[in-house]
């Protein structure tokens, strides 16, 4: 079989996992990016680039229209905690 076949099948049995709920899988606090936003006392167009988006697609987060992702969510999860660590990571020039 080829690499590729092989990685498809283990990522198979990786889902097939997660489905049953085995494995290491993380599952994060769902997180309100409005209250985080709020918090740090920013707006909708300050938040966005922190979360490396546009404007309109963290506002449909906001507006419930999309989910907040894992990786987004452990973001989110870190900004509300270490806002200036954040800020100074992704915002510096």
């Amino acid at each position: 079989m080829t690499n590729f076949g092989d990685e498809l099948i283990q990522s198979l049995r990786e889902a097939l996992a997660h489905a049953k709920g085995e494995g290491p899988a993380i599952v994060h606090a769902a997180v309100s990016p409005r209250e985080v936003r709020e918090a740090l006392h920013l707006t909708q167009a300050e938040m966005a680039p922190l979360l490396g988006m546009s404007p309109s697609g963290y506002r449909k987060w906001e507006q419930g229209s999309r989910r907040v992702s894992g990786p987004a969510a452990a973001l989110l999860q870190v900004i509300r905690k270490e806002p200036a660590a954040v800020k100074r990571a992704l915002l510096a020039t």
